[in-house]
């Protein structure tokens, strides 16, 4: 039975000798997160997932409230699947002190993409995954492909800080016709659902087009999304996937395709490895 833990003293208690794998999340989960937890489950005896919507990572324009809350759903979800703990803190336990002085910073590569869309996001992101892991001090933490940026960002903060935990990434888990699973995906209608097929159709055009280069990758990807109208594009770029900074005409070899869109009021994100020739 998936025990529900609100504190973080008596979490600590419990998991004294475990070997953990942990998995955090802001809930509404969907099949992505439960392929996070069954690879959570292959490697670890014990697995725990935190369910928490960290204030820090929104915006001063962006509706915390509106984030969908699904506690009993995603518990029941995880129950299911084997989990042992559940970690579903309030604001008040999180951060007893209100305003939050000291943060973990994301640097250069914090700043761009999704970090020049929304200022201080991933500040608060590293901050919130600091806390959590220093609570929980996992073996192995897992996250999902398809939040590339912030795959990247904990990786680094682990590096750099030393964090004894070691990070596995699960391949992203897509709908029959290519749509990345998202929590978000959830305030599409149906004709946006449609028009939302516009990324990962551009993500595999860039692909598609890596032999002839990076200009060719990203000409293909930008052809697909201006034939979608109710497609809004934050931004497309190639990346190198060792520094998450985009690529020179000249670059050659693995490299990442990054997207982000707007299709009605919902913002989407989506990411795929390409090989660039040329």
């Amino acid at each position: 039975m998936t025990r529900v833990i609100q504190a973080i003293e008596p979490l600590r208690a419990e998991l004294v000798g475990r070997s953990v794998a942990f998995v955090p999340t802001m809930g509404a989960l969907h099949e992505g997160h439960l392929a996070l937890v069954d690879r959570a489950l292959e490697l670890a005896d014990t697995v725990v997932v935190s369910i928490f919507v960290n204030p820090l990572q929104f915006g001063p324009t962006e509706d915390l409230a509106k984030y969908p809350r699904t506690l009993d759903a995603d518990v029941a979800a995880l129950e299911a699947r084997g989990v042992h703990y559940v970690f579903a803190p309030a604001v008040t336990e999180m951060y007893p002190n209100g305003d939050v002085q000291t943060r973990v910073t994301a640097g250069q590569v914090g700043d761009l993409f999704d970090g020049a869309t929304r200022p201080g996001h991933f500040d608060g992101m590293l901050t919130v995954v600091s806390k959590l892991l220093h609570i929980v001090q996992p073996r192995f933490v897992l996250f999902g492909q398809k939040d590339a940026q912030q795959v990247f960002l904990v990786s680094r903060m682990a590096a750099d800080l030393n964090l004894p935990v070691q990070i596995e990434v699960v391949d992203t888990v897509r709908a029959e016709d290519g749509l990345a699973l998202s929590s978000r995906n959830r305030f599409l209608s149906e004709q946006e659902r449609e028009a939302a097929l516009t990324l990962s159709r551009a993500l595999a055009a860039a692909a598609a087009s890596g032999a002839n280069g990076r200009d060719a990758a990203l000409g293909a990807a930008h052809a697909v999304i201006n034939a979608a109208p109710d497609v809004a594009l934050d931004y497309v770029a190639l990346v190198n996937p060792a520094t998450f900074l985009p690529v020179d005409a000249a670059h050659t070899g693995p490299a990442m395709a990054i997207i982000a869109a707007r299709v009605g009021s919902t913002r989407l994100i989506d990411n795929m490895r390409l090989v660039l020739a040329g």
